[in-house]
């Protein structure tokens, strides 16, 4: 079968007096019949190049469902006189969440579990289901939570009645994906946040139970901003957060007063981000003014100036997070590349420590603020997820869950570690790995390079069972961490953004270049892999740096930068501009034009290419991966393989139900392990 071609009907773009001639500009009309044939194509021709690795695909899916538990559950937790938790066996596509009546941990063995809701139940088969903000109320009545069936960021929301198992008719439509619903102190209303037609969360809305008609509280203008809503760990305030990607103010209301007015903290000021918490009286502010990687700061509710440090600003630790608890404040952040936590109790500052050099802990979802115990999450590479309870005072831990890992595994026969790469400019760029220790026997070994580098979102090593079947058929595994990451703090992100994009993609083929130095893979063998703003990573590096890698995975990726951040009516497109610049002005257009993949696809060699998309995309068109993929078939020059797979029933994250995501995993893996040598 041979790759499908799409026609070409040039249409010029204008800008600033350059023309681009885009030939498959026509892709983006998705109600085209003759667009939907072509994809149809695109992915009859990919099912035709996935059938010489089906043995391979399903030995891979085997070995990867094999190493899922038969059953799975979270440590409860508690809420009021109740624990809430979930649980998924092995078999199941989705989770299942549930609550017990107890007055202790130890006594859930005697509690009769109460199903909440079933997310197998909801869902119809073959068809997508996505289940979020999952909000109990305060009387333990309710259950508020939002659903998407076609996989945009329109979500849902809808309200269960726990005593009775009914659902109300209290039903909202086009409600953000996330951070979008709270309810106030008494469980009769519910604040929400909608969309506009771009999907952009601008709206905030007050719903009393059982109303028809909700009232609306605030409406966001500014097109480059988003809102967003979250509740004090306390329960005490309502904090309305409007932001874009430089700046930031914030709105509250007492939980206990939800027709009144909600109050400005602050108002925006150019490049000064921050957000609230409250504790003990005082409203606690993380913000990072005059302070890079963000200070804490605290001040009365009853006098909101001046701010005071609730413990001296230090440049090499980077605050993300706050979470009060009645006699303690725990921390997340970052120091040298690496997660951490902190707690502040007593008036001192703690860090919790970590045998491991490379790992990832983060604060787990806990409801109760009168409480002495943290629960945390902490895996690596070849540590699986822990639980862990945390004293608050004597700062001791316990572990009360280890991640079960079916089959044999033994991480005596493996290693993680840092490599540093060193970019042009003498940045020194970590690199984390992890692979047999009997990989490198022979030479050269089989490595996937894995990145992300954007918004400032930290690309983590963690613990994933399905590697070990990689891993064992002698794959390296490996992370970049580029900047436009926040992995080395504030300033590893703005070193990689706007007029300084270019640093992610040469940061990049660094690390590329360096691992092929020191022996760990050659650029036969050597594979690449990023999503969303990873999989323009993807583009940028097969345009700049093609001939070393045999193998490149694309996935949803953002690849028309300049003609999509020309048009305002896409989703997400003027939140962008703090990102990657506005191309209304020509210095920002001309900067976005050098690195656009689809714009500097060229008459030259490029590796195999695998490419994902979602026809209901939201946040990447799926007209992105399509035109790229139809320009790169008539400008390459080489026989490398391209195959595109478009979901057309689903957006950005893929498939929902876990089965199916593994399905798909295994066969992309398939092909990328076929292209590096590994056949079996």
């Amino acid at each position: 079968m041979q790759p499908p071609l799409a026609p070409r009907h040039p249409q010029p773009q204008r800008k600033h007096g350059d023309v681009r001639t885009d030939d498959y500009y026509w892709l983006n009309q998705k109600d085209n019949d003759e667009v939907l044939r072509y994809l149809e194509a695109e992915n009859a021709y990919y099912d035709e190049v996935m059938q010489p690795l089906n043995q391979l695909s399903e030995n891979l899916y085997e070995e990867f469902i094999a190493r899922i538990p038969d059953e799975e559950q979270a440590i409860p937790v508690r809420f009021g006189s109740y624990f809430y938790s979930r649980r998924q066996a092995k078999d199941w596509q989705y989770p299942v969440y549930f609550r017990q009546k107890a007055n202790h941990r130890a006594d859930l063995a005697h509690s009769t579990p109460e199903v909440l809701l079933d997310l197998n139940v909801l869902a119809k088969p073959g068809e997508y289901l996505s289940v979020t903000e999952r909000r109990i109320s305060p009387n333990q009545q309710y259950l508020a939570y939002l659903e998407n069936r076609d996989g945009t960021d329109r979500y849902t929301l809808r309200v269960r009645d726990l005593a009775s198992g009914e659902w109300l008719s209290d039903e909202v439509p086009n409600v953000f994906i996330s951070d979008s619903i709270e309810w106030d102190a008494s469980g009769q209303y519910l604040f929400y946040i909608s969309v506009d037609e771009s999907q952009r969360p601008y709206q905030l809305w007050r719903h009393k139970l059982g109303d028809k008609e909700d009232i609306l509280i605030y409406e966001e203008a500014d097109m480059t901003c988003v809102i967003s809503l979250s509740q004090s760990r306390d329960g005490q305030y309502l904090f309305l957060q409007s932001s874009s990607k430089t700046t930031s103010e914030t709105r509250y209301l007492h939980t206990h007063q939800p027709t009144e007015n909600w109050t400005l903290f602050q108002a925006k000021r150019p490049n000064i981000e921050y957000t609230l918490e409250h504790w003990q009286g005082d409203f606690l502010v993380l913000t990072n003014e005059n302070a890079t990687n963000f200070r804490l700061q605290k001040c009365p509710t009853t006098n909101r100036q001046p701010l005071e440090d609730v413990f001296p600003y230090d440049e090499t630790r980077y605050l993300t997070n706050v979470y009060p608890f009645a006699d303690a404040l725990v921390l997340e952040g970052r120091d040298n590349g690496l997660t951490q936590v902190w707690i502040y109790a007593q008036g001192e500052l703690h860090r919790l420590e970590w045998s491991e050099t490379v790992y990832t802990v983060r604060v787990l979802e806990q409801y109760e603020f009168q409480t002495h115990e943290l629960l945390l999450q902490y895996e690596s590479f070849l540590t699986p997820k822990t639980t862990y309870a945390v004293h608050l005072q004597q700062l001791t831990k316990e572990a009360l869950l280890v991640q079960e890992i079916p089959g044999k595994f033994d991480p005596t026969l493996y290693t993680q570690q840092r490599e540093y790469a060193y970019s042009e400019d003498g940045t020194k760029i970590p690199i984390s790995l992890v692979y047999r220790k009997d990989a490198l026997h022979k030479g050269p070994a089989p490595l996937l390079l894995n990145g992300y580098g954007s918004y400032g979102i930290c690309f983590d090593p963690v613990f994933q069972a399905q590697n070990l079947p990689l891993l064992d058929r002698g794959l390296i595994i490996a992370i970049a961490h580029v900047r436009g990451g926040g992995e080395m703090g504030r300033s590893w992100y703005e070193s990689g953004k706007l007029q300084q994009k270019m640093n992610t993609f040469t940061d990049f083929i660094d690390c590329a270049k360096h691992l092929i130095k020191k022996g760990y893979t050659t650029p036969e063998i050597l594979a690449a892999r990023g999503g969303s703003a990873g999989g323009l990573l993807m583009g940028a590096v097969a345009n700049m740096a093609g001939e070393l890698f045999a193998v490149i995975e694309a996935d949803v990726p953002f690849v028309d930068v300049v003609t999509t951040m020309l048009d305002p009516t896409i989703p997400l497109t003027t939140l962008e501009y703090d990102e990657w610049g506005n191309p209304e002005n020509e210095t920002d257009y001309q900067y976005m034009k050098s690195y656009s993949p689809y714009d500097n696809v060229k008459a030259k060699d490029y590796p195999h290419l695998l490419v994902t998309t979602g026809l209901n995309d939201p946040r990447v068109g799926y007209w992105e991966p399509a035109k790229w993929v139809a320009k790169l078939r008539v400008m390459k020059t080489d026989e490398h393989m391209i195959a595109m797979r478009i979901h057309m029933g689903a957006g950005h994250f893929g498939s929902s139900g876990r089965l199916e995501m593994w399905k798909e995993r295994a066969t992309q893996m398939a092909f990328l392990l076929d292209k590096i040598g590994i056949h079996a």
